[in-house]
């Protein structure tokens, strides 16, 4: 019955018990995936530190951990020195009181005065047996008490010899008859013997306790260092595999990038070559659709209407358009390629020769500027004067509509190796949400007829700067007027 009752009871339990051990099995799973998947987000500078790291780790246990054995080591090697003077030290106490006893006896016996000796030495010695005793045994509470018993019995032992002594000396060998045949301390002795082996007994048991401790200790500290070495080569063994996968692959990506880069100066020789085309192949069909169109208009100008004057009047103005097009595209297209000038450029003089330059468009506008005093910057003058031709010119170009137009061209330094330089104005602006297109090549936010331009100057102004190792970037709002923003990094002053 009760074997019937109790399987019931274990059925549930153990039916517990099992999904419980799945759930712990799925999170380890997770764990250890989550893990690997930590591991290989990690860069391969990352994992090094992190390799040379466990070493580390793995050093500093495997230290800890030797130390503690070592200690170990060393505490119960002191102990097991202790203990055999301890037990050196019982033997020459048993040897000394059994002796002492013998001599007395013999003195009683016989009456020789030279057996007194010995026990004369033995009282002499034996505070030294007791001071030495508590010395040794001073961390042992269970070996004290018995050399408080053990004390105790010695000087019994010897105050009853004592005893015997000054009664024979008083009553002759009949007053110590018995005690000459028996021992004066024989049962002090006795128990002075049981103590000792007690003792003795214990100490020699504690060593040998301590014996197969330091066995053990040593065997682990062993086994740890030849576990430490392994795990210690194998992370070593880790990262060199990491290291050398890593130059293997830095190897392999410069052999792409030398790869790209042959490429890529082909590319260049290609386009260089397709420039020159542009330029001389383009430009004569160009001139030539331009100059017949006004030809054309000369000869037939009597007999053309007003539509089809017009109609040779686009295709002049488209040519010529056509043309400029492709002298912008071919300048964007040198600007990448022309080798840059690093010096000193003083943007003041830099500013005052472009507002010369662009005199005749400003004559007949009414133009309010604000110009700070610019600092200098490190960089190529020709590549610089464009950039800032090219703001100024376009924020000329988009007041046009304003009865009073305000530029104003400032700096700012937001830090010590940043200057940042600005040219804003009142005119047109434009949406934030076309911010991105206004640096593209051929980008317009306006019509051809409302502002003239190919839309080539400020991808020319964001590739000089970026050359420069400066960004651009440009705020406005829709008739509220623009700013444009060049971030320059500073002059270095030696």
């Amino acid at each position: 019955m009760e074997s019937a009752s109790n399987h019931p009871s274990q059925t549930p339990r153990l039916a517990a018990e099992r999904p419980k051990s799945s759930a712990s099995g799925v999170g380890s799973s997770v764990f250890s995936l989550g893990s690997v998947a930590w591991f290989h987000r990690l860069t391969i500078e990352q994992r090094v530190l992190a390799g040379f790291s466990l070493v580390f780790v793995g050093i500093l246990i495997v230290s800890a951990i030797s130390y503690h054995n070592t200690s170990i080591l060393l505490t119960n090697r002191e102990l097991d020195g202790r203990s055999h003077d301890l037990i050196q030290l019982l033997n020459n106490i048993d040897a000394a009181m059994s002796e002492a006893e013998d001599a007395h006896r013999r003195y009683l016996v016989t009456g020789e005065a030279s057996y007194l000796e010995i026990y004369k030495k033995v009282v002499k010695q034996k505070p030294t047996f007791t001071t030495y005793l508590s010395d040794l045994i001073r961390e042992s509470p269970e070996q004290q008490q018995r050399v408080g018993l053990l004390d105790r019995m010695m000087d019994r032992q010897l105050s009853a010899e004592s005893k015997a002594t000054t009664q024979f000396q008083e009553g002759g060998f009949r007053a110590v008859k018995k005690m000459a045949f028996e021992g004066a301390g024989k049962r002090e002795l006795g128990v002075i013997h049981q103590v000792i082996t007690e003792m003795d007994v214990h100490e020699r048991q504690a060593v040998g306790r301590r014996v197969v401790e330091s066995a053990a200790e040593t065997r682990n500290t062993i086994v740890l260092l030849g576990i430490g070495a392994l795990l210690q080569l194998v992370l070593l063994a880790s990262v060199y595999y990491l290291i050398r996968h890593d130059i293997t692959e830095r190897r392999r990506v410069a052999g792409e990038l030398q790869r790209r880069g042959e490429l890529l100066e082909a590319a260049n020789k290609e386009l260089e070559s397709f420039s020159y085309s542009v330029s001389h192949d383009l430009r004569a069909p160009l001139r030539h659709i331009d100059g017949y169109a006004s030809l054309l208009r000369k000869s037939v100008e009597h007999s053309l209407n007003d539509k089809a004057a017009r109609y040779l009047q686009t295709i002049s103005d488209s040519a010529k358009q056509m043309g400029q097009l492709i002298d912008d595209l071919l300048v964007f297209s040198r600007m990448g390629r022309q080798e840059m000038l690093r010096t000193a450029v003083n943007l003041d003089q830099l500013i005052k020769s472009i507002l010369s330059d662009l005199r005749l468009d400003l004559q007949g506008r009414a133009i309010s500027w604000t110009i700070a005093a610019l600092p200098e910057v490190q960089g190529d003058p020709a590549m610089l004067r464009q950039v800032f031709m090219n703001l100024i010119a376009n924020a000329v170009k988009f007041t046009s509509t304003r009865s009073i137009a305000t530029i104003e061209i400032g700096v700012k330094h937001p830090s010590s190796t940043e200057i940042v330089l600005f040219v804003r104005d009142n005119g047109v602006g434009f949406d934030m949400q076309y911010a991105p297109k206004l640096f593209g090549v051929f980008q317009r936010l306006h019509r051809a007829d409302e502002f003239e331009g190919t839309g080539i100057g400020l991808a020319n102004v964001r590739r000089i700067v970026h050359r420069h190792g400066g960004r651009t970037w440009a705020e406005g709002m829709p008739d509220k007027g623009a700013t444009f923003y060049v971030l320059l990094p500073a002059r270095r002053r030696d």
